[in-house]
């Protein structure tokens, strides 16, 4: 696959020595440049911490500070990271699983610059021949400005000249967004109350707030006394529809408007996924989206589609899956634009080879999972010419079947073959089999990690003692017997993108995988027809969103308890014991810490002296329970919180609970007051889904439970679904880790391939069933992971 690397030489590594960010104890590696080294460990064992907290982010500070003074001032500050001696350092490019970004207007196609290269080759062939390349691009509106020409000075003469300024493909009607919506009004306010009576049912907007409320009640535009009712054909066209003014409330020069174009800009021009909880609710709950009718979709003016390519339109091709555009783009013979058709060829071939060639260009970038927008990000990069470069991944193989790991796999290489150094931080077994050199953090997570364990090839990790060297070899045992089912969930007729009309009947009170190759439509099936359904609750794979003053216990609702038996002990308020209200340190703001920024020069941040980094003012830490102020309860591991709220006079039965949770899902070395923004993602993924097994649904919904875990913290995810399961839960979860799915009772198959070739059930049955008959890739990977030959009789 790819050529084998060149020695290294002594003096051409990555230097680190006295490494103490976050949990890191101080320590001392030294990576190889021009080689692939994968970072190894339990979940919040450190990885992140060395390979993004430090080395990532010490490169990006160096980079930043080529730039002069003027430049850097209006450029975020960036603080050195806790580390002695950072030699051998190149610049580093992050590709990490954050998500490419809420805007709707922004897909596969413009995340890559495959839409940009078919812009022009449209403006070069597409017939007939409409304008520029903006004419086909669907972010661009098309405008014409009035601009004066003097013709004759002596004269005196003036004409005016039409001229187009903006020459854009943009549908006009949903202005790109390939969308339109159709607002529910009786969910945006209630009809037989006044806008000055509390008539809005909109999430978080409140009475007394100037930007929503009170610019409806106060402006003078509508009778705020008045129900809305009773309002006019005329009233209800402006409380509706108003065009925006400026207007003053109580002295504060405001814009009034429409209700409904205000609700669209806040709330519908934002990807869904981007919104909180709440919000998100009540869009799915107001607003219907269908395709816009105009531009049936394609987001492109009904201009730019008459534009084809043998009889091919840009919105065509955006709409192709990438695999069937890299057949189209081949077939095109035109040696004028040769160079460009081979820029695209490449990019648009890299897409399949990484396991992307099911999307379409047109897929709207928040879609995507984390993995899929890692891998999209990628390709960016794989047709670059910089060398030497520091490529840094975060679990790469995330969403990936093992089918496709391969794939990935090779690009990876590739990208350390060109001359670059690629550090990988990874789980999967097959991915780290690929590591020139192999750097294993541990023994375990938080404050019992943070150590080097173990550095060298992949051979002497095998031969190693440590928790990762010890699971390399593991093979999972299929179940001796299953569990049967206790009734089924029936999904009739499942059409959502890619699926084929699918009947197929879930069993309820057993642990059933949903699994298949990546596009094959398990998650479609899954989210489409029974995470909405009551009773269902499900755990996606959307972001956690918190500041650095979120925590454990505030995302859980732990605090909450926590709080009341603190009030109920000493007698006073529960807003003293919230660090982000009444009882914060006036000096840090309830921080902990200050931090100062001088212009262009880094960011520091200092420990709060007068509450010594414990966030409370003083007086609130003279109250305690069962001898500890509430800093040091929100200091305590889970474990320790666990044993101190669980018996005896601090005995709290709602804490008890929410912490057996975070126990339960492998967090119990985890500080309850840390700051979520210092969690590794594999910390984040547990506590998403500990907040969420406290719901009263007798069906629970995972969607690939495994991202982010090590091989030995998915034993003990196996455990908790079984106490799941046995507690009377219906569990069904989105998988591809075989090691989960040799532990299903029951197994769903979706394939066989992906996109056009995916969408049916290829498979029903039990994991013996499967690695017996070996019907389909899965059954093919599993059978290898759980070592069963050919030969072996079928069970």
């Amino acid at each position: 696959m790819s050529q084998e690397p060149a020695p290294v030489r002594r003096h051409d590594r990555i230097r680190v020595h006295g490494a103490r960010v976050n949990n890191l104890k101080d320590i001392d590696v030294e990576i190889p440049k021009h080689r692939l080294t994968v970072f190894t460990g339990v979940s919040g064992s450190g990885k992140s911490s060395l390979v993004f907290g430090t080395i990532a982010a010490e490169s990006r500070r160096l980079v930043d500070e080529t730039y002069s003074a003027f430049v850097r001032g209006f450029m975020p500050t960036l603080s050195r990271p806790e580390v002695d001696v950072l030699e051998g350092l190149t610049a580093a490019i992050v590709v990490d699983q954050r998500r490419l970004g809420s805007d709707p207007r922004s897909t596969v196609g413009t995340a890559t610059d495959a839409n940009a290269m078919l812009r022009i080759l449209f403006s070069r062939l597409g017939t007939p021949r409409i304008g520029p390349p903006s004419a086909f691009a669907f972010n661009v509106p098309r405008r014409t400005a009035s601009g004066t020409m003097n013709v004759d000075k002596a004269g005196g003469k003036r004409i005016v000249v039409r001229r187009a300024v903006y020459h854009g493909g943009m549908c006009p009607r949903c202005e790109g967004r390939g969308t339109v919506s159709d607002v529910d009004l009786t969910q945006l306010y209630d009809d037989t109350r006044a806008i000055g009576d509390g008539a809005f049912t909109i999430p978080g907007w409140k009475q007394d707030s100037f930007w929503t409320t009170r610019v409806y009640a106060e402006s003078g535009v509508l009778d705020p006394r008045k129900p809305i009712r009773d309002f006019s054909e005329r009233e209800m066209r402006e409380f509706l529809h108003g065009d925006p003014r400026k207007v003053k409330v109580d002295g504060v020069n405001l814009t009034y408007e429409g209700l409904l174009p205000k609700i669209r800009k806040s709330m519908l021009s934002k990807d869904r996924e981007s919104l909180q909880p709440h919000v998100r609710a009540f869009v799915d709950r107001a607003v219907t989206f269908t395709a816009c009718p105009d531009c049936a979709g394609t987001r492109l003016s009904a201009e730019a589609r008459s534009s084809k390519i043998h009889g091919v339109s840009m919105a065509d091709a955006c709409a192709m899956e990438i695999r069937d555009l890299v057949s189209w783009v081949r077939g095109l013979d035109e040696p004028p634009v040769a160079p460009l058709l081979a820029s695209l060829l490449h990019t648009l071939q890299s897409l399949v080879e990484i396991g992307l060639g099911y999307l379409s260009l047109e897929r709207t970038a928040g879609t995507l999972s984390g993995g899929e927008g890692q891998r999209v990000k990628m390709i960016r990069h794989l047709g670059s010419a910089l060398t030497d470069t520091t490529y840094v991944f975060d679990e790469p193989t995330t969403g990936l079947h093992p089918h496709d790991i391969d794939g990935m796999n090779g690009l990876l290489l590739r990208l350390r073959d060109k001359g670059n150094t690629v550090l990988v931080v990874e789980h999967k077994p097959e991915a780290i089999a690929i590591a020139d050199h192999v750097v294993d953090l541990g023994p375990g997570a938080g404050a019992e990690g943070g150590r080097v364990l173990y550095e060298g090839t992949l051979d002497g990790l095998r031969a190693s003692d440590t928790p990762t060297g010890r699971r390399l070899g593991d093979r999972a045992r299929l179940k001796e017997a299953v569990r049967k089912p206790a009734g089924h969930l029936e999904i009739r007729g499942a059409s959502a993108h890619n699926l084929r009309d699918v009947d197929v009947d879930l069993p309820l009170g057993v642990l059933c995988v949903v699994t298949g190759v990546a596009g094959s439509g398990k998650s479609s099936l899954v989210h489409g027809s029974v995470a909405r359904r009551e009773g269902v609750v499900a755990v996606d794979q959307s972001p956690i969103k918190g500041s650095r003053r979120s925590n454990p216990a505030t995302y859980t609702g732990l605090l909450d308890p926590i709080r009341t038996a603190f009030a109920k002990a000493n007698g006073v308020r529960p807003g003293l014991f919230s660090a982000n209200s009444e009882g914060a340190c006036p000096t840090c703001d309830g921080i902990g810490v200050l931090h100062t920024t001088l212009a262009m020069m880094a960011e520091t941040a200092t420990t709060c002296e007068d509450c010594e980094g414990r966030r409370f003012d003083g007086s609130v830490l003279e109250h305690l329970f069962g001898g500890l102020d509430i800093s040091e309860v929100l200091a305590m591991p889970v474990h320790e919180a666990l044993e101190f709220f669980g018996a005896g006079d601090t005995r709290v039965p709602a804490a008890h609970r929410v912490l057996q949770r975070l126990f339960d899902v492998g967090l119990g070395h985890l500080s309850i007051g840390r700051p979520l923004t210092t969690l590794s993602g594999g910390e984040r993924q547990r506590l998403k889904l500990a907040a969420h097994l406290g719901g009263k649904g007798g069906v629970i919904v995972l969607d690939e439970p495994t991202s982010g875990l090590h091989l030995a913290d998915v034993d003990k995810l196996l455990r908790l679904l079984d106490r799941l399961v046995d507690a009377g839960k219906s569990v069904i979860v989105v998988e591809h880790h075989q090691a989960v799915m040799a532990h299903a009772d029951w197994i769903v198959d979706v394939g066989p391939g992906a996109g056009q070739d995916g969408g049916r059930i290829v498979f029903e049955g039990t994991p013996a069933e499967l690695v017996a008959g070996r019907p389909t890739l899965t059954g093919e990977h599993l059978a290898a992971y759980v070592g069963r030959s050919a030969a072996e009789p079928a069970i």
